[in-house]
């Protein structure tokens, strides 16, 4: 493969090559050359943007994560509106889009990445804790509005609704989940808290 030709966007390329490795083969086939192989790239390109392979990973994740910070500020842009279920069930199936789940995956198998990130997130997993903070944020702003009860512990909802997300999404095989099924599990998940008309 030559390597004297400037490749345009070289991170985004490869970045996007990780991807669609992620989601066509997992995780455990994710290494520094079936990157550079789907990129159509000679491998050195890789490394002459990133220190090493987990960093590239790392770089990866954090592109992720704020990407997902943007749907967190339209979530919280949308306070007050639509219906509480509705917009959370929109978050979800946003946040668990293949991609999302599949670096998850790959965030839980590579223990070095885990560590590398721990600057970017110091407890918790890596994705998911700031998909709970941002639900969190969701919530208490809504609960400011008077749409969920005051007593609502928002740090205890926003966990569990990323946990049920993730069991519901996480099956690469059986595709995602409905909506409908989606709506089922927050409007259960709420259903203390939250009283709203059917819509």
């Amino acid at each position: 493969m030559p390597t004297g030709i400037a490749i345009r966007d070289a991170r985004e390329q490869l970045f996007d090559a990780a991807e669609r490795v992620l989601l066509r083969d997992g995780p455990s086939a994710l290494t520094s050359r079936a990157v550079t192989t789907e990129a159509g790239c000679a491998k050195g390109v890789l490394h002459r943007h990133f220190d090493d392979f987990d960093a590239f990973l790392a770089e990866l994740v954090r592109e992720r994560i704020a990407r997902l910070q943007r749907q967190g500020a339209a979530l919280l842009a949308a306070a007050g509106t639509g219906t509480v279920t509705g917009n959370l069930a929109g978050m979800l199936t946003d946040l668990f889009g293949p991609v999302a789940t599949a670096i998850v995956g790959l965030v839980i198998v590579r223990d070095e990445l885990r560590a590398r990130l721990r600057a970017t997130t110091p407890a918790g997993l890596p994705l998911l804790t700031e998909a709970a903070a941002i639900i969190a944020a969701y919530l208490a702003a809504e609960r400011e509005r008077g749409r969920i009860a005051r007593r609502a512990d928002v740090d205890t909802l926003s966990p569990t609704l990323i946990g049920a997300g993730h069991l519901l999404f996480a099956d690469r095989d059986a595709g995602p989940p409905s909506p409908e099924a989606v709506r089922k599990v927050v409007t259960t998940v709420i259903a203390d808290v939250v009283g709203e008309s059917p819509e």
